[in-house]
């Protein structure tokens, strides 16, 4: 990137600034403008959703009847038990965890060996023996020693309540319920994720077309944020590449 287009850079950056200034001078003393209402398939960058949906049923009368059999029926379960069913997960997270580990190991090991037959002939004959102050009965000495301790423990608690709109996006065979929903709120510059998936049966949903978490097999449940808070609470990149690297 050569001098002209940082230059350009700076000065986009600084004028795009003086605009904020100016806005926010101009809208001292005034309440927020509410946005006005508008189609939101007009907006920019408007996508439209697509989700898992059953089959079409088509419409059919019974004989003397005034109702098709795709309407709502007054006693008709209203459960989520198909594709594309909305279901409320309720989500109830209370744990605590407290282990403690000690753990001491100790050894000590200690061997002799002489071997004056051979030693002490050689130091027999030298004639300033004496001298050499060497005891032939302890030519070899082994002696070894092996102490380890470790500590450990693990302090834990987690709490979490909320509620979740999930959809059904697949029937199994013996008709358990494949279900995932995503909730994303933003406040500010920060975003709060709650992902929730997993396996439930139709027989766990209650009647107000609800579930409790601890209902939910192969449960996988995500709760976390991310923005300008997050990153402020993670370490630089810099710094999780030196962790990963250096070995002590």
């Amino acid at each position: 990137m050569n001098i002209a287009k940082i230059a350009t850079i700076l000065t986009l950056t600084a004028a795009l600034g003086a605009c904020n200034t100016m806005d926010r001078l101009a809208s001292v003393g005034q309440a927020p403008v509410l946005t006005a209402i508008a189609d939101p398939t007009t907006t920019a960058g408007y996508q439209p959703v697509r989700m898992p949906m059953p089959e079409p049923i088509a419409d059919t009368y019974q004989a003397n009847s005034l109702y098709r059999t795709s309407a709502k029926g007054f006693f008709k379960d209203e459960r989520a038990h198909r594709i594309g069913d909305i279901l409320t997960v309720v989500v109830t997270i209370d744990d605590t965890a407290q282990i403690n580990n000690n753990t001491q190991r100790s050894r000590n090991s200690t061997n002799s060996a002489g071997m004056g037959g051979l030693f002490g002939a050689a130091f027999s004959n030298a004639t300033n023996a004496a001298e050499l102050n060497v005891d032939p009965q302890a030519a070899i000495d082994f002696t070894s020693g092996i102490k380890d301790a470790g500590n450990g423990s693990v302090n834990r608690s987690e709490a979490l309540e909320t509620s979740v709109a999930a959809v059904v996006t697949q029937v199994l065979p013996n008709g358990n319920l494949v279900i995932e929903g995503r909730q994303e709120v933003r406040v500010n510059f920060e975003v709060r994720d709650l992902i929730v998936a997993g396996i439930v049966r139709p027989s766990d949903i209650q009647a107000n077309n609800t579930i409790p978490s601890t209902k939910i097999a192969e449960a996988r449940i995500s709760y976390g944020g991310r923005g300008q808070i997050t990153d402020v609470q993670q370490p630089r990149y810099g710094q999780q590449a030196m962790d990963a690297i250096l070995p002590f």
